[in-house]
């Protein structure tokens, strides 16, 4: 297996969103985005697939050190190989990775945010130093990338820890913040021990709001000249939306499963999603 095979494998399956999300790319900028996503995998699965917090901030480190051998022209990981073979230059894109890991690392800091202020420093390291790296692949202008994608990527994420929070929480991360659990009288135990109440469904539908209206004025804030080049965030964004209107039908039962969307309506959505029709 190669590298580029490996990042396929990696950044998502046939079937998942990611999967019908890159064929909205051209396919000349598919190998590199799909070396990022498979790196959002590698990232993600440092930190929520351990349960020992040593063992996650020893994989990071060691991403770290991966990511400085591929500024240095000397990667060994598949995914570190492709982002080398793919990229105009790896000096270029370092920093922005460098960010992007230490965004992942805050998971090790601290497991829960007093407000949506603290939250917003994780959701931008994290959420919109991604999207500026997938934007920037395809951007007319990528310098400026990041003045508009980045709120893409933080409003995905809002989305996806909707999604998320019941399988967030049992591993010891809650990423809603305190003051507005409390607000709604909504407590860590009761997402932990899957306590569905009239007051999580009031609170739930204040997040899935504010992730679907950020999710919105992201898409909209894209640039006239960017609009058909940005396939993939669009393809995101739409999936992200389709989801959050799904977890709605669904009552909000999110802390005993995760909602799921067809493959099919996967397809249909993400090709929907690049048609100048949708708004």
């Amino acid at each position: 297996m190669n590298f580029d095979e490996y990042c396929q494998q990696k950044s998502g399956s046939p079937g998942s969103g990611t999967y019908y999300v890159l064929k909205r790319a051209p396919i000349a900028h598919q190998p590199l985005l799909s070396a990022l996503f498979a790196l959002r995998q590698e990232f993600e699965e440092s930190v929520k697939e351990v349960s020992d917090p040593a063992i996650g901030r020893t994989k990071l480190a060691w991403w770290q050190k991966e990511m400085a051998a591929l500024a240095e022209g000397s990667p060994t990981h598949p995914v570190s190989l492709a982002l080398a073979a793919h990229s105009d230059g790896s000096q270029t894109i370092y920093p922005a990775l460098q960010t992007w890991l230490a965004g992942y690392a805050m998971d090790f800091e601290q497991a829960r945010y007093p407000d949506y202020a603290h939250l917003q420093r994780y959701l931008r390291q994290v959420g919109g130093t991604f999207a500026t790296l997938v934007a920037r692949v395809t951007a007319h202008e990528p310098d400026l990338a990041g003045n508009w994608a980045a709120a893409s990527g933080e409003a995905l994420m809002l989305a996806q820890f909707v999604e998320e929070l019941g399988s967030d929480a049992r591993r010891g991360r809650i990423y809603l913040p305190i003051d507005e659990m409390q607000r709604f009288n909504v407590t860590a135990a009761d997402l932990i021990n899957r306590r569905y109440s009239d007051a999580f469904n009031a609170l739930m539908q204040f997040q899935a709001t504010r992730a679907r209206d950020a999710l919105f004025a992201a898409r909209d804030a894209f640039p006239a000249e960017e609009q058909k080049r940005q396939g993939v965030l669009r393809a995101q964004i739409a999936l992200a939306l389709a989801l959050l209107d799904e977890i709605e039908r669904d009552g909000y039962r999110v802390l005993h499963q995760r909602v799921a969307l067809t493959p099919i309506r996967k397809l249909w959505i993400t090709w929907r999603s690049s048609s100048s029709f949708w708004r």
